[in-house]
């Protein structure tokens, strides 16, 4: 082996390595574009989805079928309708959908089944899973145009889709739903992605197209010397898509930027779009610092950060209604400015929204989260869930192997995360001593992976 390989290989697979422990354990939705399958790409395509999988990262995929449908129609001697970006699906266009989807679950499970030597996917056991996991209902008539069987999601089954994915699978979904009655309604597999990222509060949604991503100056012609914007903040993005005509086709740019923009404001951490034509795209955009499509961010989720001293009037602010209530236990100005640097936050434009406190107890490697709060402004936006998850990182850096909770009124919102029922015994001898039995709180614990 050259040494000019190692002082190649080695400095690389050491830059990718944070990105390795961050992304394990986190769930990614991926849409890939039918036209990517029609490009012949959908080996490689897998095979890099695989080591994602291998590396810890739980992965939905969602597949298009576009130009698939397209040449099943031209096939029948239709000609394909569009109105309003959306495919208007006749009996026969449904028909034609139907025997694409099933071709191409068909295809997507044999790729992921190889496992040849001398190959990427040597050794690995990826196990798909499909499902019906999407209701629908049908876009009915817009503008006086009757879309038939053309549908819109309704509703997402998370929970069977996290069982899935806990089990250790990828779970393959069709662009299909289906009514309560068991009508199948054709849909886009851009909505499904953005659903069902949404749904599960993906880390990432991630579409795989024939656009190379968003043009720095998106509302003229894009030319070469026109790059791409690897990253867009939400403000910007939604400011440009309020500049943009309404898309009607893939490579109009509004038509994956606005759901990027939809995915972000219902909670997604990042989305993502990077283009099929270039090799290992995914991995590129993943693992390398600054990818090589265009990322849309929340700049709020990079103020979720450790409190300081002059967090303490807004932390104050924010739990004091609930001290009132009797939801949480009350705290002086005295306490949190002593215990300031226990406390996360998540901060934008210099107001807290959400705040949590963790104290240790190293002896018995576990740890308090106290003080947990949303404000009602942004409840439902999935705050709770980031201050946790970056609680559990700071509990699992300090060496502990579990978290606890005492609560009152909030038992469900912890048992649906993971959190279980102990008895007020198992508290560390120290905490045990200052539980307030009068005020009968519920003690959860939560292991740290």
């Amino acid at each position: 082996m050259s040494s000019v390989f190692n002082f190649t290989f080695v400095p690389w697979f050491r830059s990718v390595a944070p990105y390795i422990h961050k992304f394990r354990n986190q769930t990614f939705v991926v849409g890939i574009a039918g036209e990517a399958i029609a490009a012949g790409k959908l080996q490689h395509l897998a095979q890099d989805l695989a080591m994602i999988q291998s590396m810890g990262v739980k992965v939905v995929l969602v597949h298009g079928f576009r130009p698939q449908v397209n040449e099943q129609l031209k096939a029948k001697g239709h000609t394909p309708k569009y109105s309003h970006g959306i495919r208007i699906t006749d009996e026969v266009a449904l028909d034609c959908a139907q025997e694409a989807a099933g071709q191409l679950r068909y295809e997507i499970e044999a790729a992921f089944s190889q496992g040849l030597p001398n190959t990427p996917m040597a050794g690995s056991t990826v196990r798909v899973i499909s499902g019906n996991f999407i209701t629908a209902r049908p876009v009915g008539i817009v503008d006086g145009v009757d879309f038939q069987h053309s549908g819109l999601v309704r509703k997402v089954d998370t929970a069977g889709i996290v069982r899935t994915l806990d089990f250790g699978a990828m779970v393959l979904l069709s662009p299909f739903g289906f009514s309560p009655t068991g009508e199948a309604f054709n849909l886009t597999m851009e909505e499904v992605a953005t659903s069902v990222a949404s749904a599960l509060q993906a880390d990432k949604l991630i579409f795989v197209t024939e656009v190379p991503g968003i043009r720095i100056h998106a509302t003229e012609a894009a030319g070469e010397d026109n790059p791409i914007d690897t990253e867009l903040p939400l403000a910007a993005a939604e400011k440009l898509l309020a500049e943009l005509p309404p898309a009607q086709l893939p490579t109009d740019t509004a038509f994956y930027l606005q759901h990027c923009v939809k995915a972000c404001k219902n909670g997604v951490e990042r989305s993502h779009i990077i283009p099929f034509a270039v090799d290992g795209a995914i991995l590129l955009e993943v693992y390398v610092h600054d990818g090589i499509g265009t990322m849309v961010v929340d700049e709020k989720l990079e103020s979720l950060r450790e409190a300081t001293v002059d967090d303490v009037g807004g932390i104050l602010q924010l739990i004091e209604p609930l001290e009132k209530d009797g939801t949480l236990v009350k705290r002086s100005r005295t306490e949190i400015e002593r215990d300031v640097s226990f406390y996360t936050v998540i901060e934008h434009d210099g107001v807290i929204f959400a705040c949590a406190a963790l104290y240790a107890y190293p002896e018995a490697k576990t740890g308090e989260m106290a003080a947990l709060t949303v404000s009602t402004q942004v409840q439902g936006q999935g705050d709770g869930e980031r201050v946790l998850k970056r609680v559990e990182q700071r509990a699992k850096a300090a060496g502990l192997d579990s978290i606890f909770v005492l609560t009152t009124r909030t038992t469900h919102w912890f048992l649906k995360r993971g959190f279980v029922l102990v008895d007020p015994d198992w508290l560390p001898e120290a905490r045990k001593r200052k539980y307030n039995w009068d005020r009968k709180s519920q003690v959860l614990v939560k292991k740290i992976s």
